[in-house]
This record gives structure tokens, sequence and C-alpha cells, in this order.
């Protein structure tokens, strides 16, 4: 391991994706299943019994079933559909499976434990509109093995869905070789996958959420780690996101992941060691104490509330407190329902924003005011990257929070860990 050549893996960004900050929102609803507690098109609705269910007796009677619904101008319900979400990815990381290797793009994410791909036991049909996707082919790797009974589903909040077979093969991360890891075919995909650009997803959560059956199997990193690919001490991935925002700065925007070793290139360039939380991965995700944060200095005690660093989430989603906190500090900043959004003004200049952060166990972490405009919704607007959790339990930090620091994923230790980023300027034009 320690003669391995440490490699970043880069992201590879798309130039397709459309920023839509409510499709974006929508897709957290159905990705979490939280109730929203913000006025919008969006709620959550209590469906009444069907007429034979109302023939039992109303102490044997199920609850009632509860669903997202869009509530038309017009008062009418309507059911939430493809169109109502953002589906596609906003960026993807080229992946090699197999020998000899085959490059597939995938999405990597923090709050799943599955990696599928799109594959050829797929229907002709779904091939056929497959359009620019890699599709792996296990006949063509010659250290593909088939696990014979084992098969996977996923049905993902959004409403989307793939499942298939599963085999194990070597997969090359970095220049990191994990072998006999788990993939899992795709032979059946929901619409949605076909217009994202993606060629799968690779879940960086914890396996107790994995999906195989009969048996769980393990997630790469948690291969690497039983494997002996990575070292002790070293039992770690890392995420720096960058942005087109920051090609003025010594990172030039760029963003990467490693796997088993820390970048000393971003410590050195911040000054400052990574700090550290515990982490609680009962529920799968990557889960740490963050029991208040700040605006312009002022404290918000928040005792008991926990985060989540989720590298599939665009946006961050916080308590309705802080957000009435925070967007009562920004000049022009109103609730609009139509929207199910606080928005901006496009143009504030930064000196006339506030400081944010939140606390990463006993630290407290800025976010970047750049990254308090999410997407435009008019000439004059701009949905915030910073939005309702709804009655959900504990915060979202997605790639607006993510974006201000260098985060360490310390499996081996059951550890986060962060470096704040230091930028020489914030750039606060509209985002593309």
């Amino acid at each position: 391991m320690s003669g391995r050549e440490k490699k970043r893996i880069g992201v590879v960004y798309n130039p397709a994706y459309q920023k839509v900050g409510l499709q974006s929102y929508v897709s957290l609803l159905k990705k979490y299943g939280f109730t929203p507690t913000t006025k919008g098109p969006y709620q959550v609705i209590e469906k009444p019994h069907s007429a034979l269910q109302k023939l039992v007796p109303k102490k044997r009677r199920k609850p009632p079933k509860q669903a997202l619904q869009k509530l038309e101008e017009d008062g009418k319900e309507g059911e939430v559909t493809a169109q109502d979400r953002q589906n596609d990815a906003f960026y993807t990381c080229p992946v090699e499976i197999g020998t000899p290797a085959q490059t597939l793009n995938l999405d990597f994410d923090t709050g799943s434990s599955d990696l599928w791909v799109w594959s050829t036991e797929l229907d002709k049909q779904t091939k056929a509109n497959a359009g620019n996707h890699n599709i792996f082919d296990p006949k063509k790797s010659r250290t593909f093995k088939k696990l014979i009974g084992s098969s996977w589903r996923i049905q993902y909040g959004d409403g989307s869905s793939a499942s298939g077979d599963v085999g194990t093969d070597n997969v090359n991360l970095g220049g990191l070789v994990v072998q006999n890891q788990a993939i899992e075919l795709a032979r059946k995909v929901s619409p949605q996958f076909t217009t994202s650009t993606s060629d799968g997803l690779l879940g960086l959560g914890f396996g107790n959420i994995n999906t195989v059956k009969p048996r769980r199997v393990q997630t790469p990193v948690e291969n690497m780690i039983t494997q002996q690919d990575i070292e002790k001490g070293e039992e770690l991935f890392t995420c720096y996101l960058g942005s087109w925002r920051d090609k003025d700065e010594d990172d030039q925007g760029h963003s990467f992941y490693t796997f088993g070793y820390i970048d000393e290139n971003v410590t050195k360039r911040s000054g400052a060691e990574p700090y550290y939380v515990p982490i609680d991965s009962s529920k799968g995700f990557w889960q740490f104490q963050s029991e208040s944060a700040t605006v312009n200095a002022k404290t918000i005690d928040r005792p008991g509330n926990t985060a989540i660093a989720d590298t599939g989430t665009t946006l961050a989603l916080v308590d309705d407190n802080l957000c009435q906190e925070i967007y009562s500090q920004i000049p022009g900043s109103e609730y609009v329902s139509s929207q199910q959004a606080w928005l901006i003004p496009i143009g504030v200049p930064p000196d006339s924003l506030p400081t944010i952060t939140v606390a990463v166990g006993g630290r407290q972490i800025e976010i970047q005011k750049e990254d308090y405009g999410f997407a435009p919704v008019s000439d004059t607007m701009q949905y915030g990257g910073i939005q309702s959790r709804g009655d959900l339990g504990f915060d979202i930090l997605g790639d607006v929070w993510l974006k201000a620091v260098y985060a360490i994923f310390d499996q081996g230790n059951k550890r986060l860990g962060v470096v704040q980023r230091i930028e020489e300027e914030q750039n606060v034009n509209p985002p593309e």
C-alpha cells in the first residue's frame, strides 16, 4: 500500500445540468421522505381510505396513507412527476471496473451504500435509448464472477428505481484496486436514469443500508479495510468540491476525491489541521453533532441537533428557525410560497451578506457567501442555497456546505474531519 501511487479522482462536471432550485428541493422531499413545514405547492396529504377499507371496523383499520402531492393553483391535488424533480447528476467521477478495465462515470453518494452500474443485462429498448451512457459488460471482464442467488433493488425517494443481479470484480479508485468488490448489475432502470448522465452510483455510506439480498455486501471502502488495501490510519476517503466561481483561486475550481490518503497540498494551503468529530453510522449516514450555528456572530443554540454530510445533495437543509435567522439578515430576501423557498436578490455585494456558520462538533464552519445563491428564478432574484428541512430530525449538508470545506470521511476511526477552506474573494455573480 505504501508504494501505491496516490492519485486524485477528478470530478467530471455535467455541462447539460440545469440548476432549478425547486426541482432540487422536491428531490430531497422524496429522497428523505420528510413533511414540509413551509407554504408551497408540495405538501404531504393524507389519502382517504378506499371503499373496501371503510368496511373494516375503525379499530382494525390501517392508518391512512400519506403521500407527497403537488397542489395546483386551483387547489386540486396532483401527482409529483419526474418533471417536478431534478433527475440528473451535477457531477460524476470516472471509475475503472473489470479486467481489462471498463470506465464508467458514477455518482459518488455518501447518502447511500450500493455500487450499481448500467449493464448489458438491460433490455434492448433501454440500451437503445442509452445515449452516451457507458454500459458495463461483465462478459468482457476475465475477473468478473457471478454471485448466484443475489439480487438488489433500490427504490429512491425521488420515485426512481433500479434493480438487477450481482457479481464481483476489481474496482480501481484512483490507483487503489479493490478486488472482488460486489457490483450490482442493472437489469431494470426507471426512465429518469435514461436522461441522467451518470452510468450508475457508487455509495459511500455505511453497509447497513445496502440493498443486496439475501445478504448485504460490503461497500468499496469497507472492502478496502477488510482486504487491508489501506494502511491503518488511512482507512478513509476525502472530498474536495470546487466551483466555476473559483477559477481565479489557487485551486482553479477543481474538484476531486481521494481514497486512502489525505491530500497534504490542500491542508497546507488552508494552514490548518483537520478538525474531527465522531459520527453516528447507525442510520447508514455520516451523521454528527451540530448543536449551534451563528449568523453575524449571533449564536443560535440548537441542543441535540445533528447533521449529515451528503455528497449526493446540492442544497443545505436546516430547521425553520435557523432559516428565519439567516434570511432576516440578507437585504431584500423573502419567502415566496410559489417557489416554496427563500429567495435572495441577485447582486448583493459580499460585504452586505451575513457571515453564517454551522457547528461540526465543537467547531464552527463558515459557509461561503458565494454559495448563498443557488439558481436564478428571475432576472432579479435567486433561489437560496439554504432551505427548510421540514419535520426532518437532522440537517442535510450538501454541496452548498461541502464547498466550504475539505471533507475527510475517516471510516476506520468512525469520524468526520473538516478543514475550513480559505478563498481570496467571494464571487457572488449569478449562478451559471
